[in-house]
């Protein structure tokens, strides 16, 4: 088992940024890919950035590229999620998610463990 915990969400303007983190207790954080969704009102939940077991392997959604940086400190089992340059659409809840597929995957059902999730507002 492992359980994730996010935080770091918030109300923010358009333009600004935000750094979630979730921190990973019980098996081995270093053991599962990582990733970041989010799920806005109304629709389904969708990819937004994974990481590969180490760090090494990145990938991101188009809508996020060169605004969000996804980054893994495996010695304190935690993955994080820093937003610039936000947008009124990028309001969301944000949740974070372990895959048993080392190299990472977009896919939320090849991911076995889900935080809570925390919400993302930007205003306009």
């Amino acid at each position: 088992q492992v359980q994730l915990v996010e935080s770091g969400g918030g109300l923010v303007q358009a333009g600004g940024s935000l750094r979630l983190s979730c921190a990973a207790s019980g098996r081995t954080f270093s053991s599962y890919a990582m990733g970041w969704f989010r799920q806005a009102p109304g629709k389904e939940r969708e990819f937004v950035v994974g990481s590969s077991w180490s760090g090494s392997r990145i990938n991101y959604q188009d809508f996020v590229k060169g605004r969000f940086t996804i980054s893994r400190d495996n010695a304190k089992n935690t993955v994080y999620l820093q937003m610039n340059s936000l947008k009124p659409e990028d309001t969301a809840v944000y949740y974070c998610a372990a895959s048993g597929v080392l190299g990472g995957t977009r896919l939320p059902t090849e991911y076995d463990y889900w935080g809570q999730g925390t919400q993302v507002t930007v205003s306009s």
